[in-house]
C-alpha cells in the first residue's frame, strides 16, 4: 500500500470526520426512537405498518437530512465545496418518496376506505427524521407526541362527539324483481338511515339487480346499529341477500 492510498484512507478517519460521525449516529438514534414511539400505537392495534415501519422511514429521514449538513465532510474531505447543497430540494424528495409509501397502505374496497390514518402517521414521521436531521430536537419531540397522542386519543374524543354513523350496503334483488329508488329509501328511512346524496350505483347480473350506496343514520342511536339493520334488511321487499360494513376511512 503507498503512502497516498494509506493517507487517503486516513483521511476517513480523521477527528473531524469520526466527531460528525457521532453526531449523525446519535441523531439517527433519537430519530429511530422518535419513530418507534409513533409506530407502536399503529402495532397495539394490529396495523400491518407498525414501529418498524415507522422507525426505519423516521430514521432514513433523518439521515437523508442530516448528512446535507456536512458537505466539506464528503468523501474524507478530499473535494472542494464551492457550492453547498440546497436542503429544501433534500426534504422535497423525502416527501416525494415517502409519499408512494403511503399510497402502498390505501385501500379502497367499495364504500370503505382503509389506512388513511396509518398513511397521515408515516408522512409525520418523516417530519420527525427531518426535524431530528436539522437539529429541531425539541419539536421533533413535541412532533412525535402530537402525533401519538392524535392517533390514540382523537378517536376516543370523536366518539364521545355527536356523530351520525355510515354504513355501506349492497342489496341482491331477485331476478325478476325490479325496485325502486322510493322504495329502498322509505325502507332505510323506517330504519333509522337515509341514503347518502350521490351514491348510489346499480348494477345488473343473471341473477338480478345489484344496488350499493352508502347510507348515514338519522341518529346517533345504539338502536341502529349493524346487527339491528342487518336483521331488517332481508325485510325489505324483492331482496334475496346483502351485504353491510361500515362506511369507514
Amino acid at each position: 500500500m503507498t503512502l497516498a492510498i494509506y493517507e487517503s484512507l486516513a483521511a476517513y478517519w480523521s477527528a473531524p470526520i469520526v466527531e460528525a460521525n457521532f453526531i449523525v449516529f446519535f441523531n439517527l438514534v433519537g430519530a429511530l426512537l422518535l419513530g418507534l414511539l409513533v409506530g407502536y400505537e399503529r402495532s397495539y392495534h394490529g396495523r400491518a405498518a407498525g414501529m418498524r415501519t415507522y422507525g426505519l422511514v423516521c430514521l432514513a429521514s433523518a439521515a437523508l437530512t442530516v448528512i446535507v449538513g456536512y458537505p466539506e465532510l464528503w468523501f474524507g474531505g478530499h473535494i472542494h465545496v464551492t457550492v453547498y447543497p440546497d436542503v429544501t430540494r433534500v426534504i422535497q424528495g423525502i416527501v416525494t418518496g415517502v409519499g408512494f409509501l403511503c399510497a402502498g397502505v390505501i385501500i379502497k374496497e367499495g364504500f370503505t376506505i382503509s389506512g388513511l390514518t396509518t398513511a397521515a402517521s408515516i408522512w409525520a414521521a418523516s417530519a420527525i427524521g427531518i426535524l431530528v436531521g436539522i437539529g429541531f430536537y425539541i419539536s421533533a419531540i413535541m412532533l412525535s407526541v402530537l402525533s401519538a397522542s392524535v392517533m390514540m386519543w382523537v378517536s376516543k374524543i370523536e366518539s364521545w362527539l355527536p356523530s351520525r354513523l355510515a354504513i355501506a350496503v349492497v342489496l341482491n334483488f331477485r331476478k325478476g324483481f325490479e325496485p325502486s329508488e322510493e322504495l329502498v329509501s322509505g325502507a332505510m328511512s323506517e330504519h333509522g338511515y337515509r341514503i347518502a346524496s350521490g351514491s348510489l350505483l346499480i348494477s345488473t347480473s343473471e341473477a338480478g339487480q345489484v344496488w350499493q350506496f352508502s347510507a348515514f343514520a338519522l341518529r346517533n342511536d345504539t338502536s341502529y346499529s349493524i346487527p339491528t339493520i342487518s336483521r331488517e334488511l332481508s325485510r325489505i321487499n324483492g331482496v334475496e341477500k346483502f351485504q353491510l360494513s361500515f362506511a369507514r376511512n
